[in-house]
């Protein structure tokens, strides 16, 4: 598959032709499920893959749910808007876990998506699709969501480039909210290059989503350079957590950074199981608020019963999976009486201390590198509890609770073939930073 640096220096005609050549592609690789459909904005430009919770006018829209199959999107997600301005067409809805709540693309009402290296493992997730659409040769590029590490951890397992922005660089306004506080588009790509060029081009002010940032679009692509020097925290106490396959990636991913110039500092953050307990009574709290409008009334998916209570019960119970009543159901116990100040009031105290804690590490570094998960995927397990999979998300939740940004590449394979993913956090609205030490640490490992 071309490039999206590649694809936009193409002419116009040989731009839009790509449409028809992906998704000839995709549909002799259905078995990987990646994609839902193949909906078309009919704008020319280069085809980009859409995760299925942002809003594209005209076409359905459903969170891999079924409570939302046969609505409409009625306008265009801001990001949507930043593309065709830029050249680019909206083309395909990516496969997701049910309104981006799960570590597997598993729970999606359309079935699983499939790891594109190795088709009996998870691509992670909740993007999971739209990593293995651009992992597996099916994408050029795709925008994905990340609320606790939605876009880095399926890059990691797919073995592609993720990066979540700062909260506030790039519009939420037309993404179905899942967490407020923590969700943030972004795009998923085959290289830091094109990870760069997209980030550009859907960042950027809007005066529609009251969280976002007055500042204007990026410009990280033209300033890209791979020789720059950082100080870069290291986080070895995270490692107890890591099979040794991560572990050592680890460690071998620290003496090439050292080796190319960058210095290594050893620092120590919060522990992870503080970072998941946070996260899961935040995220949960906020998901059983944001989903509450979903009752078979106003949107998609309706089952009728004898009164408006049967209605709302019969729909909800017909159409939302169980991680998502799961996940409905304890963010409502945590935010009722009695138990708010016990759970979800320490954890906003919690929130702060883990947000003050990275501040203080990067007084004195510019980066922190950090796995994007304790293993490669895993194989698909009927068995898997939900606090496993709750525990795949040990070391990218923090960059989501602190709103800073992050990005995932590929740094080598373990001997099952299955890729390694790395992170790398800065800042808040540095991404230059972590975009020019990804591109330098791409650079040595080719």
């Amino acid at each position: 598959m071309v490039t999206l640096k590649e694809a936009l220096l193409l002419p116009k005609q040989e731009q839009n032709a790509l449409k028809a050549i992906i998704q000839n592609k995709a549909q002799q690789n259905i078995e990987l499920n990646a994609y839902i459909d193949f909906s078309d904005d009919k704008y020319e430009g280069v085809p980009i893959l859409i995760k299925d919770n942002i809003n594209v006018k005209d076409w359905q829209i459903t969170c891999a749910s079924k409570i939302l199959q046969g609505y409409i999107a009625p306008y265009n997600a801001n990001v949507i808007e930043r593309l065709r301005a830029n050249g680019m067409s909206a083309f395909g809805r990516a496969n997701m876990d049910e309104f981006a709540m799960g570590s597997t693309t598993e729970s999606s009402c359309y079935g699983r998506t499939k790891n594109p290296k190795n088709s009996a493992c998870v691509p992670g997730g909740s993007s999971g699709g739209s990593a293995a659409a651009v992992a597996g040769g099916l994408a050029i590029a795709a925008l994905g969501s990340d609320t606790g590490g939605s876009i880095r951890q399926p890059a990691g397992y797919c073995g592609c480039v993720g990066l979540k922005p700062t909260y506030g660089r790039v519009s939420r306004y037309g993404l179905i909210a899942y967490s407020s506080s923590l969700d943030q588009i972004g795009p998923i790509t085959q290289n830091v290059e094109d990870c760069a060029i997209l980030f550009d081009m859907i960042s950027g002010a809007d005066k529609k989503d009251s969280t976002c940032a007055n500042l204007k679009p990026s410009e990280t692509f033209k300033k890209l350079d791979r020789e720059r020097g950082f100080k870069i925290g290291v986080l070895r106490d995270f490692l107890k957590d890591a099979s040794p396959t991560i572990a050592k990636a680890y460690e071998d991913t620290i003496k090439i950074l050292e080796a190319n110039g960058h210095e290594i500092i050893p620092k120590k953050m919060i522990d992870t199981s503080f970072h998941i307990s946070t996260y899961y009574i935040l995220c949960t709290a906020e998901a059983s608020s944001n989903l509450a409008r979903f009752d078979g009334i106003r949107f998609g998916h309706r089952i009728e019963g004898k009164n408006l209570k049967d209605v709302y019960i019969n729909t909800r119970t017909n159409g939302f999976g169980n991680e998502v009543k799961n996940r409905i159901l304890l963010g409502s116990f945590v935010l009722s009486s009695g138990y708010y100040d016990a759970y979800y009031l320490k954890a906003q105290k919690m929130r702060a201390l883990i947000k003050q804690q990275y501040e203080e590490i990067f007084s004195d570094v510019d980066l922190i590198l950090c796995p994007v998960a304790p293993n490669v995927a895993p194989k698909f397990r009927s068995s898997q509890s939900p606090l496993e999979m709750y525990l795949s998300d040990i070391y990218t939740i923090g960059a989501n609770l602190a709103g800073l940004p992050a990005i995932c590449l590929p740094v080598g394979e373990s001997k099952e073939g299955l890729p390694i993913g790395m992170q790398l956090i800065g800042r808040a609205f540095e991404e230059q930073n972590i975009l020019d030490a990804a591109f330098g640490l791409e650079y040595q490992l080719q």
